[in-house]
This record gives structure tokens, sequence and C-alpha cells, in this order.
């Protein structure tokens, strides 16, 4: 059976894969090796600016267009040389070693360069950097981009209802209104919080020999300052240097990294269980496709699908992450493997949370507010004016005002003729009892549209 949409076991590959796509320049097994390679040549350039190794390496500029001519050409068909080898030696970085050997050999010949491939090097020292320049390209090219989407997706309807009300439910029940661009400020600025400190997250790398003390680089060179050398590699590659650690750099930062998605996950989570919700009381409507199929009994529905699978997948990436959380920062002694084939499941993380970031973005597109039902709902609730009557109550010293209202409102159904009879009836100033009266269900919205109107002038501390 061929490897195909269809064919494939996991649906970030199979259902999915036109979603997913994208991602593998970054993630696939070709791009990790692809990755692995040019860190591997970028140290061995790094290794030939040194004066105390170049003294018997010469034309430097001529070496130099070779590595770069290996690093820039790499392709499938490298690739597939490498895990060749793999088969056969059974160790993967070690694979990539031999390939670039055999490569410069064929280019330099009997060269003294060839033997610097992968000198002073172990295996994390290369896959640790190469990890890192993987989640910064993810970083930079998807998540934080479709995270800013989903921002705009929000301030759209943000901009848009600021100041439309809708009947808030506290434990599900009816409770003092807001407005709908209020609502989805509430998610904005929690997305908007989490996207700078994921800004602000620092993706560290090493390159430290066996056990992150320079043993072999030592033994070799002792003149030469080693960790400034270190530190001005990984520097180099847009990275943040980890001056100590064991063999491995110690995942902190990968933690880091993935409990942010998780925490902007969880909020998204939240987003779209409470989408699910208005939907279910049709204060949103979604736009009919008529080539859509909702149910495959019941033709009227048109289900939030959207919301749903990306509910999903949001669970999934984040049941992950929190196996990477407790998984990636710890290792035995100086090194065990345990971490690699985890780590290896980085792409699996972020591409369920893009499926689900794809599947929010379509499902917020397709939404139309339901103003006539919202509206309809708020007038059949006026109970919910027992809150404003009663801190009137308070505030001119009227005793037992709760429970007065308790006994008029609670399990009753109440309506705008019962409330004004009531406030009538109260011993408080004249103007109180006109402000009051003024209010209906779809007026008392405190600042919420203030709120919603003004959050595009609010600054977040970064």
């Amino acid at each position: 059976m061929m490897l195909s949409s269809l064919t494939a076991i996991s649906p970030i590959d199979g259902r999915y894969g036109n979603r997913t796509v994208k991602l593998r320049d970054i993630f696939s097994e070709y791009a990790f090796l692809k990755f692995r390679v040019k860190v591997e040549l970028l140290w061995l350039k790094k290794l030939l600016t040194l004066k105390e190794i170049n003294v018997f390496i010469k034309e430097n500029e001529s070496i130099n267009c070779r590595i770069d001519e290996i690093m820039n050409n790499f392709n499938e068909h490298d690739a597939q040389n490498i895990k060749k080898l793999e088969k056969t030696i059974n160790h993967d970085v070690k694979s990539i070693e031999y390939f670039l050997k055999d490569k410069l050999f064929k280019m330099l010949g009997a060269h003294r360069v060839v033997n610097f491939v992968h000198c002073f090097c172990t295996s994390e020292d290369i896959n640790n950097l190469a990890y890192s320049l993987m989640l910064k390209a993810a970083k930079d090219k998807f998540i934080i981009p479709i995270w800013e989407n989903i921002i705009k997706e929000l301030k759209k309807i943000i901009s848009n209802y600021y100041n439309f009300p809708i009947l808030s439910r506290t434990h599900g029940q009816p409770a003092t209104p807001s407005t709908i661009g209020k609502e989805m400020v509430n998610f904005s600025y929690r997305i908007e919080r989490q996207l700078i400190q994921f800004k602000n997250i620092n993706l560290l790398g090493k390159i430290n020999g066996s056990t992150g003390n320079y043993n072999a680089h030592f033994s070799a060179y002792p003149n030469i300052n080693w960790h400034k050398i270190s530190q001005d590699f990984v520097l180099s590659l847009g990275l943040e240097w980890n001056p100590y650690t064991t063999q491995i750099e110690p995942h902190d930062y990968i933690s880091e990294f993935f409990s942010c998605i998780a925490r902007v996950n969880t909020i998204l989570i939240n987003f779209n269980q409470d989408m699910w919700g208005y939907i279910s009381l049709n204060y949103f409507v979604q736009k009919n496709n008529v080539n859509e199929i909702g149910s495959s009994i019941m033709p009227h529905k048109i289900n939030p699908i959207n919301f749903e699978n990306s509910e999903g997948n949001l669970g999934l990436a984040n049941a992950i992450i929190s196996y990477f959380t407790r998984k990636l920062p710890i290792s035995r002694w100086q090194r065990d493997l345990s971490d690699s084939t985890v780590l290896r499941n980085m792409g699996s993380v972020i591409a369920y949370s893009m499926i689900a970031y794809d599947s929010m973005i379509s499902g917020i597109q397709k939404l139309k507010v339901n103003e006539v039902q919202l509206l309809e709902d708020l007038d059949k609730h006026w109970e919910i004016l027992a809150e404003p009557i009663h801190t009137v109550m308070c505030k001119y010293g009227i005793r037992d005002a709760y429970d007065k209202l308790k006994l008029l409102t609670r399990g009753k159904k109440i309506n705008s003729a019962i409330i004004h009879s009531y406030i009538n009836s109260l011993t408080i100033p004249e103007e109180e009892k006109i402000q009051l009266i003024q209010l209906t269900p779809m007026s008392y919205l405190g600042l919420s549209t203030k709120l919603a109107k003004n959050f595009k002038n609010y600054k977040h501390n970064e």
C-alpha cells in the first residue's frame, strides 16, 4: 500500500494533510536532517575561522564555497542516502557525519578539513541546535502569525458589536448583561497577553561536548577559549546560548515554549465551548452553505463542527504537551535517550494546534450575530434588574433589600410592569426611581460598551 493522504495512519498527514503540509518543511524527517546538516556545516565553517586550526588548512574561501554548496543544495536524495547509512550503522547523527565526509572527500579529496566534520561534537550538540532552529521557524512562520490572525478575527466582532447587548449566563443561568464586543474582548485580551509572553520566550542552544565541559576541545587545543567560541556560534544561529548543561541542553525552554502554546490552546477551548453554547442558544447563526450537509438523517441541521473540530484537536495537542512538560526537563545523570523519541513529536503538537486554529477561524468567519434572538431573550428576563434595584435600596439603607427582591423575583416570570411597580413602591428619592425605571435588560450594560470600544487603545505590559 502506497503512502498517501488516504493510507496515512495519522490524520495529521491523512485527513488533514492539506492543512499541515506546510509544516513538513520544518518537522518532517527530511527537514530534521536538513537542519542538522546545516548545523554540522556551519560548525565546520566556524572551526575553520580559528587561527589555531586554520594554520594547517589553506584555501579557506574555496573550502567554504564547497561547504555552502552542500548545505544549499541538500535534497531528498541526500536525505535518503543518510537514511541508508543509518540503517547500516544504527546511529542517526553519525550517519550525517559519514555522509558529509563522503561529500567533502569527493569535492576536496583527502584534504585535512574532512577530518574536522563533527569535530568536538556529541550528537546532542547537533540535535539540540537543530530542534531549536525548527521551533524558531515554526514560531516565526506559523504560530505567531496565526495567533495574530485569531486576534484579528475577534477584533472584527469587537468592532462591529462593541455595544450590542447579550444576556450573560453565570452558572448557566440568566445574569447581568454584557455586550458581544466585551465578551470577545475577554478572549482577545487573554490571547494577546500570552502572545507577548510567547514572543519573549528565548530558544536556547549549546555546543559543549560530551558532558558540557569541553573536555575534547581542551585536550586538543587548550589555548582556545572554547566557552566563548560556543557562545559566538549559538548566537550566530539566532538562538540564546545556554552556558551550563550536561550532555544535553536540558529542554527547560522547550517546556516553556509548549506550556505557552498549551495556555493559548486552553483559552481557545474555552472560546470554542462558549461559541458552541451561543450557537445552541441561537445567539449566533452559521452561514448556510447549500452544498454542505449537517446531519446524515436530519436535513435541517447546521452543526457547529468547526468549533467542535477545533476543541478536539486542541485537546490532543495539550495532552501531548502535558507529557512534554513533565518529561523533557528530566534526564538521568548526564544523558539518557528517553527524550529523543519525545522530541520527534514536536511537529505533531504544532500540527494538531494548527488544524484547530484553522478550524476555529473558519468557524468564526461563518458566524452571524442573531440580533433579534439576543433582544428577545433579554426581554424575557426582566428579573436581572433585581441587581441594580437591590444596590440602590442598599444605598438608601432599606433593610432586608436582598430578601425582599428574592421574594419578588426568584422562580417567577417577571416583566417590565412588575419591575416598575416595585420601583414605584420604594421609599427612595424620585430621581433614583426615574433612573431605575429607565433601565431595561437591553440597557443595563454598565461599562461594557466603553470597555469594548476602548480595547484597541489598551496596551499590554511587555
